[in-house]
């Protein structure tokens, strides 16, 4: 066996040291460390690969689905490429059309134990990826097709010593937005925003900064930015606080929200000049006044539950907020003894917002972390409770299953249909519109405690599993909260903790 580098050796140790302690039930028991991963080669693979199924199902036929249009954002680069949750409205969908199953082939590159959790797209199709691990927060141009690095740049640092676990801690460096010039914008962890220029050949350089730490408290952070019609740049603390920042003239207007009230997801945007966003307590619009000023336009309550389920990074909903055509707005909540999928009616002018409410997922065991999808006139919810850290998923155990679609009539909302077995500990699914496939990346129980790894194609409309493509066994192919992506030629990407694996038909 050949000799790993100390600084690969290390890191490894880190990881299996910081998955250890997170889940009580969990610690008693041996937790092997993860497979040290070598920047520039593929993410290790395990002799136990061989020992699980590498395909399952069949070729899913093409069933383009019909969706209500997203507008274009004009200061975001083109919808699907623009950030975490594909464009403006944050609908987790695509237009284009992703793997079908057809001899499908899995490629990946390491990078060291560093993982990208948010990803766009550049104009010249390559990727741009927040990539995050224990020493900081690192922007990477990554080739779509080799997905070997092109550039990288350092945007911030963490600060190891706050005590903040950095498996879980989403201040600065976890979202950022792509606008149609190439020019990223990210929060820091010094709680400002960085402008980062990715030029034509791939390269990378950081253009400005804005630094809002003195409008923050020095135990608040910046968690998202985004941008609203107008071209105004927004900011939004883990604590409350919201700014507008004009760019030409670097003012900045703030406002406070309710005290208590915490921020751990991103943001949403539409064309009538909304920003929507979901506090720990309830659902907001926001608008900038005449002055640039951010103003609360209305506010909605919703049930946070009583405590932090696990699976739940805070006591509250764990959507961003999903707009669908110009009326509704979708999130869910963190009610007992089942979380429910709620729609408010959005429009300028509507008195009575709350459009339906209606319980998803296992009764007593429900939670979802990540955003609902957008599918059509329908919302895809995905149940994480249970997942605690990395080490929940070790040893061949898993999370709760659970995946559901519920459509939005003109009374009121039904569930369609609910998938008991699939099990997608932390996916952050994502449609194609193009063939009516939802994507997760799932993980079953197995009883011979091998930890194996699949991306997951469901059946939009009837909630069934068309196929699951392995992408490998062991620690180092967990996601943990990294998003699936779908390049605009329809390859399939999705960061694990060790690097970045790429699916395709062949």
């Amino acid at each position: 066996m050949r000799m790993l580098p100390a600084r690969v050796v290390a890191a490894a140790a880190a990881l299996a040291l910081l998955s250890g302690p997170m889940t009580p039930t969990v610690a008693a028991e041996p937790t092997p460390p993860p497979i040290p991963a070598l920047p520039g080669l593929p993410i290790p693979s395990l002799p136990t690969d061989l020992l699980v199924p590498r395909f399952i199902g069949a070729e899913a036929p093409s069933r383009p689905l019909p969706a209500p249009p997203v507008p274009q954002h004009p200061y975001l680069s083109p919808n699907g490429t623009s950030s975490m949750h594909n464009d403006a409205y944050s609908t987790d969908a695509y237009d284009v059309s992703g793997p079908v199953g057809r001899n499908l082939r899995v490629r990946s590159r390491s990078y060291g134990i560093r993982e990208c959790a948010t990803i766009a797209f550049d104009s010249r199709d390559r990727l741009v990826g927040l990539c995050g691990g224990l020493e900081g927060f690192t922007m990477t141009v990554i080739d779509p097709v080799t997905l070997n690095v092109v550039d990288e740049l350092r945007i911030s640092a963490r600060d190891l010593a706050s005590g903040a676990n950095p498996l879980t801690d989403i201040c600065g460096g976890t979202y950022f937005f792509l606008d149609p010039h190439d020019h990223a914008f990210a929060t820091t962890t010094d709680s400002g925003i960085a402008e980062v220029e990715v030029a034509a050949d791939g390269t990378l350089t950081r253009v400005r900064d804005w630094p809002m730490a003195s409008y923050l408290s020095e135990d608040d952070c910046l968690v998202a930015t985004g941008v609203d019609w107008s071209g105004r740049l927004w900011w939004f603390s883990q604590q409350g606080v919201v700014g507008t920042l004009d760019r030409a003239s670097g003012q900045v207007h703030t406002v406070a929200l309710p005290a208590g009230e915490g921020i751990f997801n991103s943001i949403s945007s539409d064309e009538t000049g909304g920003m929507y966003l979901v506090t720990t307590h309830a659902t907001y619009r926001l608008d900038a006044a005449a002055t640039g000023a951010p103003e609360v336009s209305w506010r909605i309550p919703y049930d946070r539950g009583t405590k932090v389920k696990p699976g739940m990074l805070s006591q509250g909903s764990g959507t961003s907020p999903t707009l669908i055509g110009r009326r509704w707005i979708a999130i869910a909540d963190n009610a007992e003894p089942r979380s429910n999928v709620i729609v408010y009616d959005r429009r300028l002018g509507v008195t009575d917002r709350r459009h339906c409410q209606v319980p998803v997922l296992a009764n007593g065991a429900s939670t979802t972390e990540n955003s609902l999808v957008a599918a059509g006139k329908s919302l895809i919810i995905e149940n994480n409770y249970g997942y605690s850290g990395v080490q929940a998923t070790l040893l061949g155990r898993s999370t709760t299953p659970g995946m559901a679609r519920v459509m939005i009539d003109p009374d009121g909302c039904h569930v369609a249909w609910t998938n008991s077995e699939v099990i997608a500990p932390t996916s952050v699914a994502k449609a194609s519109l193009g063939n009516g496939l939802v994507y997760a990346y799932t993980k079953p129980v197995r009883k011979d405690l091998i930890d194996a790894w699949y991306v997951t194609a469901i059946d939009i409309r009837t909630g069934k599993v068309a196929w699951s493509r392995l992408t490998g066994t062991g620690i180092q192919w967990n996601n943990h909260y990294a998003a699936i992506y779908l390049g605009p030629d329809g390859t399939l990407y999705v960061a694990t903790v060790a690097g970045l694996v790429r699916l395709a038909d062949g």
